[in-house]
């Protein structure tokens, strides 16, 4: 063979083996480079609130429109209260005239009706001295006389007056014991149990009046303005349906190969192509503990009929532009400095 020839097939050879070099390494690098990004395929999930009245009454205003961002606490809409106001009227009124009456029986009776009791008692104990006085006066006139100066009809007269004073005397002691002991502690207890019962009838008919106007439960915006001015409330019928602004999340899915590259905790960042050029910045919140074919509804580079997980991903939307349903992509590198 030439020497011409050889040199060219050993110049060929060289050329082949460093072009094989360079497609590894392109390769390999390539590769490298991919493995440092983990993208997943998603949509922007939310949560929603259907909010009802606690009450059945007429709405008297709506004060709220769709597409309203409200704060907790916010007035979003009131019911009439023309029949509310008066029960919780009444419900003071019994209240108070119930504590009257437990005042009462724990201040026990009053030191005018004690005395008004002993003297009742004093004067019974007088009078029944004098019918026993008299009584013993004719006796002895009886018995002197063999019962020839006073009648039979006298004696027994002195007798029944005698007996009535002294059953009016035991009476009047009997009313000062109480007098001195007080009402009974089943009365008190019974009071207390009765005040405590318009309390809570109090507080029931002050709740349904607070009731009456529907304050937004969290920051949220108006999604649906379901009842108007006019109509009549349930707490089976909805009147908002009220959309949480965060968290926001997208809901995304891991093939089994790269979920041990994910963790919960994981930095990550989210893109959508409504707002090209700009990326939200988020976290991986959770990862589901189950496996699931991926739904229809995922985009992604792998065969549907894979196992995947589902993880949350959640984002920081202080300008409050991405909205539910919204495709997204989600970022999470897989070097080192991005855990």
């Amino acid at each position: 063979m030439p020497k011409m020839t050889r040199l060219a097939v050993v110049l060929a050879s060289g050329l082949v083996v460093v072009i094989a070099i360079v497609v590894a390494l392109w390769w390999f690098t390539g590769r490298q480079r991919e493995r440092t990004e983990l993208s997943l395929y998603g949509n922007v999930d939310l949560r929603q609130v259907e909010l009802p009245f606690n009450g059945s009454e007429r709405i008297a205003a709506v004060l709220v429109q769709e597409g309203d961002h409200v704060r907790q606490g916010q007035l979003l809409a009131r019911l009439e209260t023309n029949r509310l106001a008066p029960q919780v009227a009444k419900a003071e009124a019994d209240v108070a005239a119930q504590q009257q009456v437990v005042d009462r029986l724990h201040h026990g009776n009053r030191p005018e009706e004690i005395a008004q009791a002993r003297a009742n008692a004093a004067a019974a104990a007088a009078d029944a001295v004098n019918t026993r006085a008299q009584y013993e006066r004719l006796r002895t006139l009886s018995d002197g006389s063999s019962g020839r100066a006073v009648s039979r009809q006298d004696m027994d007269a002195a007798k029944a007056a005698l007996d009535d004073a002294d059953a009016k005397l035991a009476v009047n002691h009997k009313a000062l014991a109480l007098q001195l002991a007080g009402p009974r502690k089943e009365d008190v207890a019974q009071g207390d149990a009765q005040l405590r019962a318009n309390q809570a009838q109090l507080a029931l008919q002050q709740q349904q009046l607070k009731d009456a106007d529907l304050l937004a439960p969290l920051d949220a915006v108006v999604r649906s303005r379901i009842v108007e001015p006019g109509e009549i409330a349930s707490p089976q019928k909805t009147a908002f349906t009220l959309a949480i602004t965060d968290p926001k999340w997208v809901r995304a899915y891991v093939g089994e190969p790269d979920l041990g590259s994910v963790h919960e905790g994981m930095r990550a960042t989210v893109t959508v192509d409504a707002f090209s050029g700009q990326s939200f910045p988020g976290w991986v919140g959770f990862i589901s503990p189950v496996a699931e074919f991926t739904p229809k509804s995922v985009e992604t580079t792998e065969l549907r009929s894979s196992l995947v997980y589902e993880i949350r991903v959640f984002v920081h939307d202080p300008g409050d532009k991405l909205r539910l349903g919204m495709p997204a992509t989600v970022h999470l590198s897989l070097r080192r400095d991005g855990a």
